[in-house]
């Protein structure tokens, strides 16, 4: 049997505009009516699943989505480095912001590896792969959508950094005999109220 997994990036929010590390801050206002401009772009699903962060919760209940909060689907803690931008941390730790982007295992910030969340996702992916089936949705950060894709196409985990999720774009994978296929990442936008052609 196929599994199909729609993972769904959040809509815009403040800390997304000002590459900013999260702080759980909410959806801002424009991105907030785009996700509610696109409720009904997607096809109806056996389990809805949402990352646990406001902006992730606030774009699935836009979207019309009933979705349960899962652990396993969390944003990269962050640690100290959690509500500053990116670039007032590489103005005050630049040798530690280097060592972050360049070795998926360090955690300079306190908080978790990249690659410790590609192992938690990478994990959830395969629970579902193996007992669930149809389709499921999940709304998760756009770090949880890169490493569920380097997961599923086992991809070194240096290439986290090739990945652009952008807001509100949908990411499908489906597996099926021990692999994964993607599709990648397409806007959510339903044409005169009707559900995307997107399967």
């Amino acid at each position: 049997m196929t599994v199909r997994v729609t993972l769904v990036s959040p809509a815009m929010s403040k800390a997304l505009s000002d590459v900013r590390f999260d702080d759980d801050s909410s959806l801002a206002p424009a991105g907030l009516a785009r996700a509610e401009a696109a409720a009904g772009a997607l096809p109806p699903a056996l389990h809805v699943y949402t990352s646990p962060s406001q902006r992730c919760r606030q774009t699935a209940q836009a979207l019309g989505l009933n979705a349960e909060p899962l652990a396993g689907l969390a944003a990269c803690d962050m640690g100290r480095w959690r509500g500053q931008t990116l670039d007032a941390v590489a103005a005050a730790e630049a040798e530690a912001v280097a060592l972050w982007l360049d070795d998926p295992t360090a955690a300079p910030h306190g908080g978790e590896a990249l690659r410790d969340v590609r192992i938690r996702v990478g994990a959830w992916l395969d629970t579902v792969q193996h007992s669930l089936t149809g389709r499921i949705v999940a709304v998760a950060e756009p770090d949880v959508v890169r490493a569920a894709v380097l997961h599923a196409l086992s991809a070194p985990d240096q290439a986290v950094w090739r990945l652009d999720v952008r807001p509100l774009t949908a990411t499908e994978l489906s597996g099926r005999a021990q692999r994964w296929n993607l599709l990648n990442g397409y806007a959510l936008r339903p044409r005169n109220g009707e559900v995307s052609s997107h399967r």
